[in-house]
């Protein structure tokens, strides 16, 4: 199993040099993975995802960064695949990028983006579909609903291959992010079971991972992320986290919802929950 960090982009965190020194700190902890926000502006300042990745990349030299989730509906999907490859040479082959459908419906009113949950699905599909074929095929061209490239070249190549890693975020027992996530890379599962409002057990991780793999066609592998929230002695961490990573998971990514910028360092300090 391998862990991340699920990072904010917002109040104190709203500064590239700052999470350039906590992602550097973090992969000295031994920490897998540093995934940030990709938010719109909303109550307090917030850093643009695609700056504090540069900086990240460049601070960085073996941990994993990418986001965590990009909300692809409110992005041209070409110039995400262009600075995704950009950050993937820049980085050294490190990046993952997660995908969902993103802000509530009133942000996305709020800022006059496209606010339907199944247009932003259709978007977004589409958008994955891009990705993709931007970065295997030359020239690629795609005729959507929504996007229609025509015989297009990106000369700014991925350096992972065939492609960066595109995992999806979904929220159980909604099923069609997982049904979408079995087709590509991986599987993010929000920590909160969105019905009931509280932490997603183990059984229901049981039944998200088992309806995934009951909808995945592909046999290259795939990466099953839960996330959630250990406390900094490791043997209670490490009981927490074992009994997902005996049931599939492969990845643990720790939120940290609602801590300030000390209690994530010293979090972070700490290191992962692992033997």
């Amino acid at each position: 199993m391998k862990f991340g960090l699920d990072v904010p982009t917002t109040g104190a965190y709203a500064d590239a040099r700052v999470l350039a020194q906590l992602a550097l700190e973090a992969e000295v902890a031994g920490w897998d993975g540093f995934f940030i926000w990709d938010v719109l502006p909303e109550s307090q300042p917030v850093i643009d995802p695609w700056i504090a990745l540069t900086a990240i990349a460049l601070q960085t030299s073996r941990i994993k960064i990418g986001l965590l989730v990009a909300p692809l509906a409110r992005h041209r999907p070409y110039l995400v695949a262009q600075r995704l490859a950009n950050l993937d040479q820049l980085s050294g082959g490190r990046i993952i990028c997660t995908v969902g459908l993103g802000a509530s419906e009133e942000m996305c009113v709020a800022f006059g983006e496209e606010s339907k949950p199944t247009v932003r699905a259709r978007q977004l599909d589409e958008g994955l579909a891009i990705l993709a074929g931007l970065w295997s095929e030359d020239p690629f061209s795609f005729n959507g609903e929504h996007y229609k490239l025509h015989q297009v070249s990106l000369h700014a190549k991925p350096l992972q291959t065939p492609c960066i890693p595109l995992w999806v975020a979904g929220g159980w027992p909604r099923r069609a992010p997982f049904r979408r996530a079995a087709q590509w890379d991986g599987v993010s599962l929000k920590s909160i079971q969105v019905e009931k409002n509280q932490w997603l057990t183990l059984d229901d991780f049981r039944s998200c991972l088992a309806y995934v793999r009951a909808h995945r066609s592909r046999s290259t592998p795939f990466e099953v992320v839960m996330s959630g929230e250990t406390p900094s002695d490791r043997a209670q961490g490490i009981a927490i986290v074992t009994p997902f990573q005996e049931a599939g998971a492969t990845w643990w990514v720790e939120e940290g919802l609602g801590w300030s910028l000390e209690e994530f360092r010293a979090r972070i300090h700490h290191g992962p929950p692992c033997r």
